[in-house]
């Protein structure tokens, strides 16, 4: 979800603050962009292709009898967690000391944070991801994000570049010093929106973790899963990345359907809803906030670090770019120079531009917020009670969510796969209000207690979890009856927003309670209102649950 590109050209439009002649100025190709082919033009011969036959031309392939199902959610007195960035070099381990800080800045990049174990951050000190003791798993739905990207087309990072490199072979160039040294001979190494190598990973990895979670309820299947994606090639790539996890490399082709939905206007699809156009009408409430927010985190820095460069003028949104690069280059490349540039006051600063952004754009603050969302609510409750959708008239695809090969209901394990504000948006139609509970987001400085992260809630490869469970319907009783809880980046989430649920030190609210409470939920959001009518938004924007129209 990228900022619309800026005036980078704080650089003054490129216009050039040039000092007098300095000696080893800038190499002329600093900021200029490099790319890699491969595999490299001519490299693919078909002909040569019956020299390496397949594993199963070969044959040979010894003893494959497979063990039982893992269940270490079911099994295990604790739950995995997420705690490291490997193979990436995260600038906390890059800080030459016998004792690294408690700080992690990697964990400050808001939605351009990979994802990690976030513990008890939603306030159930209590609850883990591990099944309470006295009930069983049952079924399993998890909404997980794409894995880490390259930036989108014309994000403010390419613009830097662009910039710098204006600067580098302009009559005096540019010199820099001290931390921006690199500068000198830096260039801009980074794709367009497709996965990076980590990005791959990272859905490789929650594909084996799934599978080590939940696999026992694969047991419980009659027909072959059906998985949902959308068109987009890192959408593509993240779910086939997951399945060959979950279910192994050579397996995945066969033992599942991957279902893509068209992501592009005009196209219903409740893993990414363009048919809102209000979204778009107020997305300007999210980037005016964020900005508002830069120009007063980082105005100290660009003093600081304007002092380590000739030939540029920094501004507040150059250096925001340059605090993006190192997110993306580090997610990409594995190590980023940019990173050892900021204070931890300073990447505060940057995870709450994220946090406003989200907020106001997508969360709820937004008077779409609900509204993006709640085509994904219908359909977890459609598969809850099993019970075929007949309302087509919010972001859901009646050709598809209309047929039981394409949408089945009697599945125990569901995986789709969708992008960050999406999950954000999900996040305000389930009425997860503990998330809310210090908005409306001020503008000017960052609230004690910050419920609403970007970094905790919607990163790379986050993962929301309904688990559904068989347990007792009162304490010390026989009796079972199914319950819901949802767990965000393996953080167990209240869900005391929801009529009809409970406060409860495990999350769990009875599946029939939910299932009502989102029942009416769905019937409080005007879709048609909320994406479609001429309204206003108050100034400021006092919006807390995602609706403008109460």
């Amino acid at each position: 979800m990228p900022f619309p590109a800026r005036l980078l050209l704080a650089f003054c439009g490129a216009s050039l603050a040039l000092a007098s002649p300095v000696h080893e100025i800038a190499s002329t190709f600093a900021g200029a962009t490099s790319t890699a082919v491969f595999p490299p033009p001519g490299a693919t011969n078909t002909a040569v292709d019956t020299f390496f036959p397949g594993a199963e031309q070969v044959g040979h392939g010894g003893p494959t009898p497979t063990g039982d199902e893992a269940w270490v959610l079911q099994t295990a007195p604790v739950g995995p967690l997420r705690e490291d960035v490997y193979p990436l070099i995260s600038p906390v381990e890059a800080q030459k000391t016998v004792q690294k800080p408690s700080f992690n800045p990697s964990r400050s990049w808001g939605n351009l944070s990979p994802w990690f174990s976030v513990g008890d951050e939603f306030g159930l000190p209590d609850a883990s991801q591990v099944v309470p003791a006295g009930c069983e798993l049952t079924q399993v739905h998890l909404l997980h994000r794409h894995g880490a990207r390259y930036p989108s087309a014309g994000d403010d990072s390419s613009g830097f570049a662009k910039a710098l490199h204006k600067a580098a072979t302009s009559p005096g160039g540019f010199k820099a010093s001290g931390p921006l040294e690199f500068l000198n001979t830096w260039n801009y190494k980074l794709g367009t929106d497709i996965l990076t190598a980590f990005g791959r990973q990272q859905l490789f990895d929650l594909g084996i973790a799934f599978r080590v979670k939940y696999g026992h309820l694969l047991k419980g299947f009659t027909d072959l899963p059906v998985f949902r994606t959308t068109s987009e090639a890192r959408m593509v790539d993240s779910a086939l990345h997951f399945a060959a996890g979950f279910f192994g490399v050579q397996q995945y082709q066969s033992e599942y359907h991957q279902l893509i939905i068209i992501e592009d206007d005009g196209f219903n699809n409740t893993l990414s809803p363009t048919n809102c156009p209000n979204t778009e009408n107020f997305e300007d409430i999210g980037f005016n906030a964020s900005d508002d927010w830069t120009e007063i985190y980082l105005n100290k820095t660009v003093q600081r670090l304007q002092q380590y460069i000739d030939g540029v003028e920094l501004g507040v949104f150059t250096v925001l770019a340059m605090q993006d690069l190192c997110a993306y280059e580090t997610v990409a490349l594995g190590y980023s120079a940019f990173c050892d540039i900021f204070t931890e006051e300073e990447w505060r600063g940057y995870e709450y531009v994220w946090d406003l952004q989200f907020w106001y754009d997508s969360g709820f603050g937004s008077p779409t917020g609900a509204a993006q969302g709640i085509g994904y609510v219908q359909e977890l409750i459609a598969r809850l009670t099993e019970t075929s959708l007949t309302e087509f008239a919010t972001t859901l695809n009646e050709t598809l969510d209309n047929n039981n090969v394409t949408f089945p209901l009697n599945q125990p394990i569901y995986v789709d796969a969708t992008h960050d504000a999406v999950i954000s948006a999900v996040l305000v139609a389930l009425n997860f209000t503990t998330l809310a509970a210090n908005g409306p987001l001020p503008l000017d400085h960052i609230p004690k207690h910050q419920t609403f992260t970007v970094s905790h809630l919607v990163p790379f490869a986050a993962n929301l979890v309904g688990q559904v469970m068989s347990c007792p319907a009162r304490k010390n009783s026989q009796e079972k009856e199914s319950f819901i809880r949802f767990l965000l980046n393996d953080g167990v989430v209240p869900l005391t927003g929801i009529s009809h649920c409970t406060a409860d030190k495990n999350g769990l609210c009875r599946t029939a309670d939910f299932v009502q409470g989102m029942k009416e939920r769905i019937a409080e959001v005007d879709f048609a209102f909320d994406c479609y009518a001429n309204y206003t938004v108050p100034s400021p924007d006092t919006i807390i649950n995602g609706r403008k129209h109460t």
